[in-house]
């Protein structure tokens, strides 16, 4: 018996050691990796600064914009989406193009009649049975675009993308004929509305979408990186979209990705084209962004982030690479930063291990703890060494938080970025949760070759606040203060 109890606190006593030193030094990479880039973005907000203007100089962009809307099971949102947008843009040359199945008989009634009233709105039913993916769909979009053009003798100006939770602003339309005269593609910030029950699950999105379009976007935009389009929000220029499209055979997303908006901006950077995160204001207080729901479950935000996680980090690496920058523009440090950028992007799986080992090394921490208390077990003891990288690990987990939460305090104010402290371990359990199911995901696409649209269901309305018609809602498109990255 003695020698079964020893065996167990040696036992526990060393999954304990390694699962924590292994934490320990992934935190201290993770850590150092993130204060190096909080670092760029320090040494380049007074430069972002002194570039603020009010918009560029050059001529607008005029035309027909397309406004690209993919739907699988999204009878419940779309409509109140369709209704804001429309009153949104008045006066503006917009044409939406709603993507539907033909075995989706509950969106395709919700979308029909803003069809049948309006002619800014075009319902697009592809040939096959749904849910394809979204690329497969916005690509099906792209078709009916092209024969549109071919059947009415005209050619769009640009392609914006938007989900069917969205909630667009009246300026974004005239903030994209400012700047996409200079730039092959332009986002704009993403914000998740924080509403009743937005707390914890889904306000954690808010505190991660802060953060990254808060400074990880505005760096790559401000350094010339390539930039990913987040899928909504973002406008693409009609000429870029077609050199996707020849670079597809004719479809400028990849249809057999999960996040077919991501590698499309990524290939835009690739091929030396400009894209630009802007940051707008069309009145004091009243910034130009793209807000919509996120899920308030963990189940669903796993499942969520799972699809990022797989298409980004697994099969964006076999889709993308590590490819070099078109044309050496920048030259060979440029490169490398667009491949720390990529390293970025990718390194969620190895973040979530290291959150598990982290987790389970407190747990076995727990149990060390007990043992020694009621068992009189041994103290292990902990080398100098250990405790500095234990100390210095602390400090950076501490900056990080206080990183999350000077972001949160931007756009939600002081209470959410207090809250982005407790939050940050819901965040962490998102994580974990989703890099399993993205493993898992990934896994069976490469045996079934096959991708499915796995999209998070939308079945909450917006308040009806939102669906307030909106008087005037652009006076003056061309006295917007805008800072652009």
């Amino acid at each position: 018996m003695d020698q079964a109890a020893a065996w167990i606190e040696w036992l526990v006593q060393g999954i304990r050691h390694e699962l924590m030193l292994f934490a320990a030094v992934g935190i201290l990479v993770m850590g150092l990796d993130d204060l190096l880039f909080d670092g760029l973005w320090f040494g380049i907000r007074r430069s972002i600064a002194r570039r603020a203007v009010s918009r560029p100089a050059g001529p607008r962009l005029r035309g027909v914009f397309a406004v690209f809307v993919p739907a699988w099971d999204e009878a419940d949102v779309l409509p109140h989406t369709l209704v804001h947008a429309l009153r949104a843009w008045v006066g503006e040359a917009v044409r939406l193009y709603v993507g539907c199945y033909p075995n989706d008989a509950a969106t395709l009634f919700a979308a029909a009649p803003f069809a049948a009233r309006d002619p800014r709105v075009r319902l697009v039913i592809g040939d096959a049975d749904g849910p394809t993916t979204k690329g497969d769909n916005l690509n099906r979009l792209w078709d009916a675009l092209c024969e549109d053009e071919r059947r009415e003798g005209l050619r769009f100006a640009a392609i914006v993308l938007h989900d069917a939770e969205d909630r667009v602003h009246p300026a974004e339309i005239a903030l994209y004929r400012d700047w996409l005269p200079d730039h092959a593609m332009i986002q704009i910030p993403v914000v998740p509305t924080k509403g009743a029950g937005a707390t914890w699950v889904s306000g954690h999105y808010g505190d991660e979408f802060a953060e990254a379009h808060g400074k990880e976007l505005v760096v790559r935009s401000h350094l010339g990186l390539p930039l990913p389009a987040a899928g909504v929000g973002c406008a693409f220029a009609r000429d870029a979209l077609s050199l996707l499209a020849l670079h597809r055979g004719g479809a400028p997303f990849r249809a057999d990705s999960l996040t077919e908006d991501y590698e499309a901006g990524m290939l835009i950077g690739h091929y030396g084209l400009s894209a630009a995160f802007v940051e707008a204001w069309s009145a004091p207080g009243d910034p130009v962004v793209s807000r919509g729901a996120f899920p308030a479950t963990l189940e669903a935000a796993a499942r969520q982030k799972a699809r990022w996680v797989a298409g980004i980090s697994l099969a964006g690496w076999d889709h993308l690479g590590w490819p070099s920058l078109a044309g050496g523009n920048g030259g060979r440090l440029r490169a490398w930063l667009a491949r720390w950028m990529l390293w970025r992007d990718r390194r969620v799986p190895l973040a979530a291990l290291i959150l598990l080992a982290a987790y389970v090394g407190m747990i076995a921490t727990g149990v060390v703890w007990a043992g020694e208390a009621l068992l009189g077990w041994a103290p292990s003891p902990i080398g100098d060494g250990f405790r500095l990288l234990l100390a210095v690990d602390a400090a950076l987990l501490l900056w990080r938080l206080g990183m999350r939460g000077h972001f949160a305090a931007r756009w939600y104010g002081m209470r959410e970025a207090l809250l982005s402290v407790p939050r940050a371990f819901v965040a962490n359990i998102v994580a974990m949760l989703a890099a399993r199911r993205a493993i898992l995901l990934y896994g069976r696409m490469l045996r079934s070759r096959e991708v499915v649209w796995d999209k998070t269901r939308h079945s909450e309305a917006p308040p009806p606040s939102q669906l307030d018609p909106l008087a005037d809602p652009l006076a003056d498109p061309l006295a917007m203060p805008v800072r652009i990255a």
